[in-house]
């Protein structure tokens, strides 16, 4: 583990990019961008011009670590280069962010209120490879949809059984069981997720170290404790679909959560916007989510 990077993740000023999206929701992610799937033919085509989406924005002016202290990658983005360099070194290298690979396969059907992920049978090399590619850790989703506490249980214990094999990989998982905000329990799902989160936390060793990724809850905060946890490095939480303003309004209520932003953060870019106009869309959003972020 770089400590450097602990110490910035743990005690930075800032927020985290989710530039994470893989293939299922790629899509999505370009036509939100204005590319739309008949400008493309086949995943090859579609993974270039979705590297090149995120090459605009890791290389913009406001892309740095005044603001922003760490980005999720996509695993292909891992692979690929920005200016001769890995995007992970080119990230820390040249931005001072700090890079994170998104290493679940997607989500199983649902089953008992939520949605477990489905199982990760390269884990061991995808570790093996975030390690040679510079990597500090990882990233991980399941989604909470009802109160069950059956199904709440599963979806905590089955993050928590990856992220053991994380660290010990030497590397800091963000564990993160969504809670979706249609949920029309929201606010009780997540009480009992703070609670089956603080019992595993509890059972961690004294130098385990976890990320947790959580929906801006109902109740402004609720994950007080998680944040406070001696285990716990740092407590993110993703947009969920909010639009941007709501959700920097619902995270600046929450004090010491920080964000990880994925659509909210990249849903007024545009391919056909000039650098200008692109790079100064970025500045005003980085710097909106970045003030939400430090209250």
């Amino acid at each position: 583990m770089n400590e450097k990077q602990l110490e910035q993740m743990k005690n930075g000023k800032g927020f985290i990019a989710a530039l994470d999206q893989s293939g299922g929701s790629t899509p999505k992610a370009l036509a939100l961008y204005g590319v739309t799937e008949d400008q493309y033919s086949g995943e090859e085509e579609m993974f270039d011009l979705v590297h090149d989406m995120r090459t605009r924005i890791i290389t913009a002016p406001a892309f740095d670590s005044e603001q922003i202290i760490g980005a999720i990658l996509f695993e292909q983005t891992m692979d690929r280069e920005i200016e001769g360099l890995y995007t992970a070194d080119y990230l820390y290298e040249k931005k001072g962010v700090v890079p994170f690979l998104k290493v679940d396969n997607g989500l199983d059907a649902e089953e008992n209120g939520v949605q477990k992920m489905k199982p990760i049978a390269d884990l061991e090399d995808k570790l093996r490879r975030a390690n040679e590619r510079n990597i500090f850790g990882t990233k991980m989703r399941s989604v909470i949809k009802e109160p069950n506490e059956e199904g709440i249980k599963a979806v905590v214990e089955q993050q928590f059984e990856l992220g053991r094999q994380i660290m010990n990989a030497g590397l800091v998982p963000i564990i993160e069981p969504e809670v979706d905000i249609n949920s029309s329990n929201k606010e009780k799902c997540e009480e009992m997720l703070k609670e089956e989160i603080l019992k595993h936390l509890n059972e961690l060793n004294e130098d385990d170290r976890v990320m947790l990724k959580l929906t801006i809850p109902t109740v402004a905060n609720t994950y007080t404790e998680l944040i406070e946890h001696p285990n716990v490095v740092r407590v993110v939480a993703l947009s969920g679909g909010y639009e941007i303003d709501e959700a920097n309004r619902k995270l600046s209520e929450n004090n010491g959560l920080i964000a990880s932003f994925s659509r909210a953060l990249t849903q007024d870019l545009n391919v056909n916007q000039t650098d200008e106009e692109f790079n100064n869309k970025m500045s005003a959003t980085v710097n909106s989510i970045y003030q939400a972020s430090i209250t």
